[in-house]
């Protein structure tokens, strides 16, 4: 399945995409994607569900961030080794672990909005991981049956803010509409293989990343198992996996993102995202 969220920006209501290429209105069968709907006895009953039956929403409705409920926002640093090369690091002998502020969410097609004094806004295409159930202390053979599914995500960063400003990432990585999420959650039994999945962006229609899943580091089910070593993991978090080479960071000379621009991704049987970047006022 593909579950989302339409409609305006905090109101927004469940819905899934139909086969015949639709999105449908879950209103009324879940209260929202989140929580126990994530869980894999939700899930199995919105399988039951004839998508058929349920009202077409209109096809121009804005989509929203893809799950609700999020409580955290894991991100991974220098998961790709070939990004880890380009940024000048070494590869990290455990998954480097930095938090995005969850308000930084918003839905997939929504705007990155470039903060007040940037000067380097980044791209970054990520594997995103929505976790289904509770997860604690869980084996890396046990690890993908935990999560729900799968998005796209764009950690957007901003790269001063994040190296230059002195102490940790979390304040360049956190900035209002940093975190487009979706167009939707994919569920895991859609996704044969989350190490197996081709990832692009492109920037004012330039292709600036194409890569792989493949060459993470530490893949999700090792992620996800680690994580759940030092916290507790609930329905609705969000990992993000880390990003392939190809940032405007390692571009030479750096390339970052102005206002104008349009930023367009996607990830293999995943979805696609366009952003258009504006200057905050």
């Amino acid at each position: 399945m593909k579950l989302l969220r339409h409609g305006a920006a905090g109101a927004e209501r469940p819905g899934l995409l139909h086969s015949d290429g639709t999105i449908r209105d879950l209103t009324g069968i879940v209260p929202d994607i989140a929580g126990a709907v994530l869980s894999d006895a939700g899930l199995l009953a919105l399988r039951d569900v004839d998508a058929g039956s349920l009202p077409v929403v209109s096809a121009d409705s804005r989509l929203g961030p893809c799950v609700a409920g999020t409580g955290k926002f894991i991100c991974i640093g220098l998961n790709y080794a070939d990004h880890a090369a380009e940024s000048g690091l070494a590869v990290p002998p455990e998954p480097v672990i930095f938090m995005k502020a969850t308000s930084a969410i918003v839905g997939p097609n929504d705007p990155i909005v470039i903060p007040r004094t940037s000067e380097k806004t980044d791209w970054e295409v990520e594997l995103g991981v929505i976790i289904g159930s509770r997860a604690k202390y869980v084996s890396e053979a046990d690890a993908l049956n935990y999560v729900a599914g799968y998005a796209v995500t764009n950690d957007v960063s901003e790269r001063a803010f994040q190296a230059e400003r002195a102490g940790q990432w979390t304040k360049g990585k956190s900035c209002d509409n940093f975190g487009q999420l979706g167009p939707w959650l994919v569920t895991r039994d859609e996704v044969a293989d989350p190490q197996a999945l081709s990832m692009w962006l492109k920037v004012n229609g330039q292709t600036m990343q194409n890569g792989s899943t493949k060459t993470m580091v530490y893949g999700v089910a090792h992620v996800v198992s680690y994580l759940s070593q030092f916290m507790t993991l609930h329905p609705g978090d969000v990992i993000s996996t880390g990003t392939p080479p190809g940032v405007g960071m390692g571009q030479k000379p750096p390339r970052y993102l102005r206002d104008g621009d349009v930023v367009e991704l996607g990830i293999e049987g995943l979805g696609q995202q366009r952003q258009d970047v504006i200057a905050d006022t």
